[in-house]
């Protein structure tokens, strides 16, 4: 697939499978988007077991997912993303304990995001880095939430993987230079987060400056207006929540926010919309 920019000509970083006519590659884009969305649900629902297991030490893989209060396992019938839920109208078929609605919302918005990944990123062999991007992300984001914590057993593999993939994807398409920025750019943010740390004495997590490194690359892999929109919006996102947690009381000024979520939101922001926002800014 290939974009072309306002001038008309070709550009390289966005060249990826050449499908043919601007039709099949829109109707090829929508049925690839459609498997990718069925298959976030599904990996909505493993998220949303490693979410819940790993901070606590446990196993993904052992035992098979129960109910937590009367341990009877799963029925495969039970396993359906988002519509087993609402078939048993959100409790355990053997005791009738709640079931919270985070499960299917969680298994929802990854199948919506592996979607939108599609169309943003397009057919190109470094959709499957992105892809694995937002798995990543999302888990981290349940676990800061939970637990204010970005769990290394996550972030680490999460990070060499998603490097390996998008140096794979980027070498078959040809975007050395763009694998190269992207590395220089996590770099900046981890280094430019870790700085910030130290200055603010514990106002962030160490997590969150590991979990940088992983953000910059894939905004900058996109180009730099992508990664000045994710820095900025992470921090506007974050001190907006922060505002809004204070005037509603539900937290004190000594109270901890994660930031992790609000990092993850600015990046993805910034992958899908940071040149459109960075052209919009600077034509005002």
């Amino acid at each position: 697939m290939t974009v072309v920019d306002p001038a008309g000509s070709t550009t390289a970083c966005e060249v990826g499978f050449r499908l043919g006519s601007d039709d099949t590659d829109s109707e090829m884009t929508a049925v690839i988007a459609g498997v990718a969305g069925a298959f976030g649900l599904a990996f909505g629902s493993f998220l949303n077991v490693v979410a819940y297991r790993v901070p606590l030490g446990l196993s993904v893989v052992r035992p098979p997912s129960a109910c937590p209060t009367c341990n009877a396992p799963v029925r495969p019938r039970d396993n359906i993303p988002v519509i087993s839920w609402f078939l048993l109208r959100g409790k355990c078929r053997d005791c009738d304990s709640p079931i919270s609605f985070r499960y299917p919302v969680v298994e929802a918005l990854t199948g919506a995001l592996f979607a939108a990944t599609v169309l943003v990123v397009g057919l190109v062999w470094t959709l499957p880095a992105y892809l694995w991007f937002g798995a990543v992300t999302t888990a981290l984001i349940l676990t800061d939430l939970d637990h204010k914590r970005i769990p290394n057993r996550i972030l680490y593999p999460g990070t060499l993987v998603g490097t390996i993939l998008l140096a794979v994807g980027s070498s078959i398409d040809v975007r050395f230079g763009d694998f190269g920025r992207a590395v220089v750019g996590g770099l900046i943010y981890f280094s430019g987060l870790f700085l910030l740390a130290l200055i603010a004495r514990g106002g962030f997590g160490f997590g969150d400056v590991k979990l940088a490194f992983l953000l910059g690359l894939f905004t900058t892999f996109r180009g730099w207006e992508h990664l000045i929109v994710g820095v900025f919006l992470a921090f506007f996102i974050g001190g907006l929540v922060a505002i809004l947690l204070l005037i509603t009381r539900r937290k004190g000024r000594k109270d901890a926010v994660p930031f992790g979520p609000s990092l993850v939101v600015g990046g993805w922001i910034g992958i899908a919309f940071g040149l459109e926002i960075a052209n919009w800014y600077l034509g005002i």
